[in-house]
């Protein structure tokens, strides 16, 4: 039994805002269990209670999670005073339920990106003790050969030191590359095919585990996960290397 408070069930569910939902509250528009509640500080049960407002009932989550192919340009943060953010993307019912990006891409890098408001989920997915791959295409300015691949493998000492662990490195061609990390450290990418004389012109990240990018949804596109794309992201395919 998860006994919450009417106005913030219903604003996790990001209906409306507090304030706001104490107005809709008092109005009589909800209805719990087939009555009517007008007090927004009743506590109601968030697993067994049906929730009606205006006729229509509302299915509460207490996570929620979302894929979004984010746009070069966008930073991945929660706000900032001078540029836009991922979550400046998004319908303002989703910013209410606390929304925050699982680890971050940089400014100019897109694809693949999740937004959650579960701290365990986001903290699992971008451990590097999860063993979770994130696979990214590159366009470099260089030449890569197999000397590149064997030492990505081995595992890159960058300049300052940095130790990278074993990672995937796959040549495309025309300056396009394939690389996989578990790990993620300041520019990782970048900074690891800049360490091989092949600095990065494009970064997209296409998958996350086993999850892969939905590319129909477009720059700043988002949706939500199904419950089998959550399993993707941690089964089998997702500790492969």
């Amino acid at each position: 039994m998860a006994m919450m408070r009417l106005d913030k069930l219903l604003c996790d569910m990001g209906i409306a805002s507090r304030s706001e939902l104490r107005q809709i509250i008092r109005s009589g528009r909800v209805l719990v269990d087939g009555a009517a509640v007008t007090a927004p500080e009743k506590r109601i049960d968030s697993d067994s209670s049906r929730i009606v407002l205006d006729g229509r009932e509302l299915i509460y989550k207490r996570f929620h999670y979302y894929m979004m192919d984010k746009p070069s340009g966008v930073l991945s943060a929660t706000e900032d005073s001078r540029q836009r953010t991922v979550l400046d993307l998004l319908p303002a019912e989703l910013k209410r339920m606390g929304l925050f990006p699982v680890g971050r891409l940089d400014k100019d890098t897109s694809g693949l990106l999740l937004l959650t408001n579960d701290g365990d989920f986001a903290h699992r997915v971008i451990s590097p003790k999860s063993g979770i791959w994130k696979l990214y295409l590159a366009k470099v300015d260089g030449e890569l050969d197999a000397e590149d691949v064997r030492a990505f493998k081995e595992g890159l000492i960058l300049a300052d030191g940095t130790k990278c662990l074993s990672a995937g490195l796959e040549l495309l061609g025309r300056g396009n590359c394939l690389v996989k990390v578990t790990e993620g450290k300041y520019h990782q990418v970048k900074r690891m095919l800049a360490s091989r004389g092949a600095p990065v012109l494009e970064l997209r990240r296409l998958t996350i585990g086993g999850l892969e990018l939905d590319e129909k949804l477009g720059p700043g596109g988002f949706r939500e996960l199904q419950d089998r794309e959550l399993d993707m992201l941690f089964g089998q395919d997702a500790l492969e290397n």
